[in-house]
């Protein structure tokens, strides 16, 4: 089996983007009644979820949690449950209609009065959950920004790797509607040279909102041809993190894995609609 991922220059990195997310119409600016329609779409991360079977070790947990592993599982043959949520479909705004809409936690009230959510909705509850993720102050190490265009996401991946990079995502290649199955891994995971990276977390909100983030401490990234026990195929990229000690006791691996922070490194799977940016290994 050979399963191949996707690098590409800053042209083509661009393109996929516009082309992953869709409905982004570049020759004319969204208009308000376009914007509202894209907040039906708008749905709650994903820890009410029911996926079509959990083993009995797993009901504990909530789905979004299942996706947390150990650098040495890492191997071929190693068969691990894994959460690969569908891919919600919200509209990427263009730069300068994205600086017109409000987006602060100060300013939430009006956000919803604009986007027509009462404060009690589930949707707003999510919105301001957003808010409050993209408003926290960073790790010490980090550095991050809430990316609400392809522009933002751009300029603030050049800041922190420089104008030549390239983008890896994790590619379902037959759609299933299971969202939490047992994977095998097929091939041998494949690391990926980078000397920095940046992570970019799709979040729930009316419009596209990446959260963007890099982090000085030593990270890998990997390469992992999967496949589901309903031979579902997925390419998966994974990333760990070797160095947790400024992460909060609180995070989710850290229940998960059975670890306290600074002990073990922490890997995870990126679902479909996120991305890794990596510094182009090819002269363009």
């Amino acid at each position: 089996m050979n399963l191949s991922f996707p690098s590409y220059s800053l042209l083509l990195c661009t393109l996929l983007i516009l082309i992953t997310w869709k409905h982004v119409d570049a020759s004319r600016a969204l208009t308000d009644d376009i914007i509202k329609e894209n907040a039906k779409v708008l749905q709650l991360h994903s820890t009410d979820e029911h996926p079509h079977h959990h083993s009995s070790h797993m009901n504990h947990m909530k789905d979004s949690e299942i996706v947390f592993f150990k650098m040495e599982d890492l191997k071929i043959g190693k068969t691990m449950p894994i959460f690969f949520p569908p891919s919600k479909s919200s509209q990427l705004l263009r730069k300068e209609e994205a600086d017109k809409i409000p987006f602060s936690l100060k300013q939430l009230a009006d956000i919803l009065q604009y986007f027509s959510f009462s404060q009690d909705s589930p949707q707003a509850k999510s919105m301001k959950y957003t808010l409050e993720q993209c408003e926290n102050m960073p790790l010490e190490g980090e550095t991050k920004t809430c990316a609400t265009s392809v522009q933002s996401m751009l300029d603030f991946t050049h800041s922190a790797l420089g104008k030549k990079i390239e983008v890896l995502y994790t590619s379902q290649l037959n759609k299933s509607k299971t969202l939490v199955q047992n994977y095998k891994i097929v091939e041998a995971p494949e690391a990926i040279e980078a000397p920095n990276m940046v992570a970019c977390h799709k979040m729930a909100y009316p419009y596209a909102v990446y959260y963007c983030h890099y982090q000085e401490s030593e990270n890998r990234v990997y390469k992992v041809s999967l496949v589901g026990e309903n031979r579902e195929r997925v390419n998966a990229i994974s990333v760990c993190h070797l160095d947790t000690s400024q992460w909060s006791p609180s995070h989710p691996s850290f229940r998960v894995l059975g670890i306290e922070p600074g002990t073990s490194p922490v890997c995870h799977f990126f679902r479909a609609d996120n991305y890794v940016w990596i510094p182009s290994r090819t002269e363009v």
